[in-house]
């Protein structure tokens, strides 16, 4: 299906699970972030993207039965897992609908929040969105952002030049595919265009050693992508061994850190 192919990793078990990961290892910061923007008991989300539901799922059980979660996916394979973990947990306040945010209109509804994470970098029209976005999110609503500001914050120390030239593929194919890896940089200028002032913007990026748990995060997502490279002929088999001995040589060293991608917080209201 064309949905599902125009995923860059795909949306079969294999990225279910890598994402997964991801949003355990994140679920701590939007956790702190949902709070202090105010999501509470009884507040309808909008869902921006849900993927296989994981944050939709915990948003669900922290605005409780009184409240509601609207989760829009694209992916038929995603919307099928976020049923089953819904029926799993006996939520009924979740509402799943079918929708390519770039095609389709945003269902209005007299939301609270909406929640977004690496949405925006991964589109191809990020003005459309943010357009869209404004246009159902009342007065006194608050958007939330997590989307990364600047992808090459993410290297090892001591340097790994294999690592280096690895992340400049993922950036050249991201930005081919579409999408723009420093995509939070265009919005506040998108906000403002469409009737948000920014209340609080916060910069997360990590310095992570080898024995921390959000040190899988990248390496996993390393090992995916070097597999779609291959796929799509964009490195060799040798490149991509040079790059996973390169890694598996910081993880043997317990003084190596790795810095993360850049990923900025940005808590908006609509006026």
């Amino acid at each position: 299906m064309a949905a599902e192919r125009d995923y860059v990793l795909g949306t079969r078990e294999e990225e279910l699970a890598r994402l997964g990961l991801q949003h355990r290892v994140w679920r701590p910061v939007a956790l702190d972030c949902w709070q202090r923007a105010g999501i509470t008991v009884g507040k309808r989300v909008v869902d921006l993207g849900a993927g296989p539901g994981y944050a939709a799922i915990d948003l669900a059980e922290i605005v409780g039965p009184t409240g509601e979660v609207v989760a829009l996916e694209r992916s038929q394979n995603f919307i099928r897992a976020m049923e089953t973990a819904c029926h799993a947990r006996s939520l009924a306040n979740v509402s799943i609908h079918e929708l390519d945010l770039m095609r389709g209109d945003l269902p209005k509804g007299n939301y609270d929040f909406a929640w977004c994470r690496w949405v925006v970098s991964f589109v191809n029209n990020q003005s459309l969105l943010i357009e869209k976005l404004g246009r159902v999110m009342p007065r006194g609503s608050v958007a939330i952002f997590h989307e990364y500001g600047h992808y090459e914050t993410w290297r090892f120390i001591p340097r790994l030049p294999m690592h280096e030239r690895f992340r400049e593929h993922v950036i050249a194919t991201w930005r081919e595919s579409g999408g723009e890896p420093d995509g939070a940089l265009q919005l506040p200028e998108l906000l403002g265009e469409n009737g948000f002032v920014i209340r609080s913007t916060i910069p997360h990026i990590f310095s992570l050693g080898p024995r921390d748990y959000m040190w899988q995060w990248p390496i996993t997502f390393i090992e995916t992508y070097l597999e779609r490279l291959i796929e799509v002929g964009r490195i060799d088999q040798k490149f991509a061994e040079q790059v996973r001995t390169a890694v598996a040589s910081a993880e043997k060293n317990p003084n190596a850190r790795m810095l993360t991608p850049l990923v900025l917080e940005i808590i908006a209201e609509k006026l």
